[in-house]
């Protein structure tokens, strides 16, 4: 672990992984703020995406933080007389599995926001919802399991099992739904097109993440690339994702003043 390191490579490792984490707080706190002030700002059809929008970052900041804070007293860093800093296990556990709680409650509601900003039709768009929702669910819940194997043939099953509903769920987003995104209007299809393929772009993200520790990387470094890189993935699929929906959202205000 961190501890094996020379004092020289511990404290970059453990600084990196402390900063990603810290972004992701100030990312998706200022993404929540921003999401709830522009409320008002938008029409009604469009203020249940927003809210759904701020609920994901801030239930995206608490896990964060509580990652944070498990990091943080996981190790003891210290200086003594002006030489270099050590970085040793304090004793207490890293708690990751926060990651696939947060996951397990915003995923569903990330794919169920875009779909109400489409404006589909009332039937369609409760069964995209249940239908994208659950398969989401159901792929957090199977990629659980192997990321606490330690046994690589276990590791890829479960991989390999997520990979099931992520494949549909991807493939939704990127083919399924493009006959419904080209009904939208002029102005708000690009968006909505941009909203479905950033998604699909971050989510491919996490598949490759998880497999760094099947390809048997492990240790420090493996850590260290799993954090940032889930952290990316994560400002990218909720905080960015976001802005577009409220994007989507404001022009469909700025449609209906025209129309007005």
């Amino acid at each position: 672990e961190i501890y094996t390191l020379s004092l020289h490579d511990a404290l970059p490792i453990w600084s990196a992984v402390y900063n990603a984490l810290s972004f992701g707080i100030a990312a998706m706190g200022s993404a929540t703020v921003f999401f709830w002030l522009q409320l008002p700002n938008v029409t009604k059809n469009y203020r249940t995406a927003l809210t759904i929008t701020g609920i994901v970052t801030l239930i995206a900041t608490y896990h964060y933080f509580r990652i944070f804070n498990s990091w943080v007293a996981a190790f003891d860093v210290s200086n003594e007389k002006g030489g270099d800093y050590a970085v040793s296990l304090s004793g207490a556990p890293f708690n990751d599995a926060y990651r696939y709680v947060d996951w397990l409650l915003t995923v569903p509601l990330l794919l169920i926001e875009l779909i109400l900003v489409m404006k589909l039709p009332a039937e369609q768009t409760a069964s995209l919802s249940w239908q994208l929702g659950v398969s989401s669910a159901i792929m957090v819940a199977l990629g659980y399991p192997g990321e606490i194997q330690n046994s690589l043939s276990e590791r890829w099953t479960w991989w390999a099992l997520a990979m099931v509903p992520f494949l549909y769920v991807v493939g939704t987003l990127v083919v399924g739904l493009g006959e419904a995104t080209a009904k939208q209007g002029e102005t708000v299809a690009p968006l909505v097109t941009s909203a479905r393929l950033l998604t699909a772009v971050s989510w491919c993200t996490y598949p490759f993440v998880y497999i760094i520790k099947n390809t048997g990387l492990a240790g420090t470094v493996a850590t260290t690339y799993e954090q940032i890189g889930y952290s990316l993935a994560d400002v990218t699929a909720k905080a960015v994702f976001g802005v577009l929906v409220w994007a989507i959202a404001e022009i469909g205000r700025a449609s209906c003043r025209e129309r007005v």
